[in-house]
Formats: C-alpha cells, structure tokens, sequence
C-alpha cells in the first residue's frame, strides 16, 4: 500500500454513516449497531460487489469507474459527484497533481478599488476564506470583516461573530462545505492542517461538523444579520469569481429590497461613520 493518504476512503465512510437505511428504502432494525449503511448495503444499491466496494474504501481500487462513482454517489446520495470524481482522480497515481508551493494571496488592485468603492458591504474572499480587502460598510457590520481575519476561526471561535447569525451552526456548517470545495484534495496544505487543527482543538462544533465531509460550492444566497446597534439586516449575498485570481471570491452584501434593511444600513453607515463620543 502507498503512504498517500486515502482521501476518497476517507469521504466514503464518512458519507455512508450519515445516510441511514430508511432513506435508501432499507428495514430499520432494532439490533442495528452501525451507523448509517453497512459497506454491504452500499455494494448492493450500487449494484457491485461488496469486495469491489469494500477495495474502494481501502484504497486498493485506483481506477473505479465513472459509471460506479456514479451509482454509488446515488446511494449516498450526494447532491454532486464533483467531489467524488476529483477524490477519485487523487487516488490514481496517474491522475494526481504534483504538490506545488502556493504563493501568498495578493488581491488585484483594480478589485481593491472596487470593493472600497460599493455603497453595500463586500469584501474579497481567499482560498483558505481569509479576508484579504473589506470596505468601511462591511466593517461596521462585523468587525471580524476586515483584512488579516479568517472566516472560519471567527465564525467557530469568535462569540460576538456568531450572535450576529441568525442561524449560527447552519451558517458554521455551510462554511466549513464551502472551504472543503476551496482546499479540494489539497488536504496536506501547510495552511489547511494549520486550521484544521487549530478549530479541531479549540471548537467542539467544528469536530462534529468536520467529521461530516460535507462539500458545497461557496456560492451566495439570503442571510439575515442580528446587529447589535441597528437590528436585523437581511441582505442577498453575492460570491463572485475573481478573473485571473486562483480561489479569491468578490462577496457581496445588497440589503433585501423587500425589508427595511436598507434605511438600517444606512443607519449603521451614519453611526461608522460620527466621531468618536458624539
């Protein structure tokens, strides 16, 4: 067996035990012990044999095919098999990309201009969710949106960051699938490990929420803010690919036209923006 890790072992185990057998169609048993479905039950919905897919966990498989990845993404019902695919890729030594040294995420000074220049909040986003630029607005409504902070140690570790949540561990768990998508097989990265280890220590939710091996594109999306000067703030949330910039997401903030988020942002821009004591 190779040293290199089983990262598509790994994802298949972790995603057999959160699919439990009433989804699939399967008796629920008292006696039953296991969580999730049984490597068996997986092969046989699948529609392969249990020691072809039990070589597929353990890695002995390091070509399976897209028509097996396929049904057994349907199995455990993955809403992509995007992720699947480029695990599988990594398991094929003929596949696997070389390791190379990532050089330190510089925002485009035309984006920079940009992102100071928006009237709603909006800040650049890295491949390890690193805030790189932010404007003013965006740091009025949380302090951790400023450059030098990091998404994920402020959403798991900052208390002030996860009252402003409406919905804390739904917002934890959908950034922790978008960073998945982000780090792809680069699991081994010197920065991912140093994070990963990091919450995985300081933060229980974080544990659990790892463990999962969910992955979802960092895509936008409605979120409502509870702030604690002006109130609710519901904005559509907006994540674009920057052109030219490997992993770096333009986030965008607009306050929900159908609320009064508006006239709150404003507020909140007047309040930033007084000086200090008056």
């Amino acid at each position: 067996m190779s040293d290199v890790r089983n990262l598509l072992g790994e994802y298949l185990r972790a995603r057999r035990e959160l699919v439990t057998p009433d989804l699939v169609g399967l008796p629920v048993s008292a006696r039953r012990k296991v969580p999730g479905l049984r490597r068996e039950e997986v092969a046989m919905l699948a529609r392969i044999s249990a020691e072809y897919y039990l070589r597929l966990e353990q890695g002995r498989d390091r070509r399976p095919s897209r028509q097996v990845l396929a049904a057994v993404a349907r199995v455990l019902q993955l809403d992509d098999e995007s992720h699947l695919l480029l695990l599988a890729d990594e398991n094929d030594p003929a596949q696997r990309r070389p390791r190379v040294r990532r050089p330190r995420e510089t925002v485009p000074a035309s984006i920079v201009r940009l992102v100071e220049s928006l009237p709603v909040p909006a800040f650049v986003e890295g491949k390890y969710l690193d805030v790189l630029a932010a404007n003013s607005i965006a740091g009025a409504v949380s302090p951790r949106l400023t450059p030098g902070r990091n998404r994920l140690l402020d959403v798991f570790l900052d208390p002030a960051e996860q009252a402003l949540f409406e919905h804390a561990e739904r917002a934890a768990g959908a950034l922790i699938a978008g960073f998945r998508r982000s780090v792809g097989t680069d699991v081994d990265d010197p920065r991912v490990i140093e994070l990963v280890g990091e919450l995985s220590v300081r933060s229980p939710l974080f544990r659990q929420l790892w463990a999962r091996h969910d992955v979802a594109d960092l895509s936008g999306g409605g979120v409502t803010l509870d702030h604690p000067q002006v109130g609710p703030l519901a904005f559509d949330r907006d994540k674009l690919a920057i052109a030219g910039a490997d992993g770096m997401l333009l986030v965008i903030h607009q306050p929900r036209p159908d609320t009064d988020s508006a006239d709150r942002l404003a507020l909140l821009a007047s309040l930033a923006a007084a000086p200090a004591g008056a």
